[in-house]
């Protein structure tokens, strides 16, 4: 048997609990899953999706309708974090930030090649 730094004499009577040795740990108490991510993702990239499919018409309404749509998903993602899963919320929030700076790098490419503005 091995002798650490608690052997079996160090320990105290019964109803006394025993003493802390080493570091503390600290648990989150509301764990990140990785599953949870992963539908949180999957998800929101299937509600930007459907709002695409369903209300873009021109480029113009692809920006707008993305970021609206990245929008809603951020607030949701705000309110999953403080009173639900903050798995999904991690999936939720990754994914409407990436659509929002995909379309904000889409639409100044566009300014770049084009010299319109196409929000406008």
């Amino acid at each position: 048997m091995h002798e650490g730094p608690i052997g079996p004499t160090s320990w105290a009577e019964a109803g006394v609990p025993p003493p802390h040795s080493g570091r503390p740990r600290w648990r989150e108490p509301h764990q990140v899953r990785v599953g949870a991510v992963a539908a949180g993702s999957a998800l929101s990239a299937l509600w930007v999706m459907v709002c695409l499919l369903a209300f873009a018409r021109s480029g113009a309404g692809f920006a707008w309708v993305t970021l609206a749509a990245s929008t809603i998903a951020t607030v949701v993602a705000a309110v999953l974090a403080r009173y639900g899963d903050r798995g999904v919320a991690v999936g939720v929030a990754a994914v409407a930030g990436t659509a929002a700076g995909v379309t904000g790098l889409a639409v100044e490419l566009y300014l770049l090649l084009t010299g319109n503005w196409i929000l406008w």
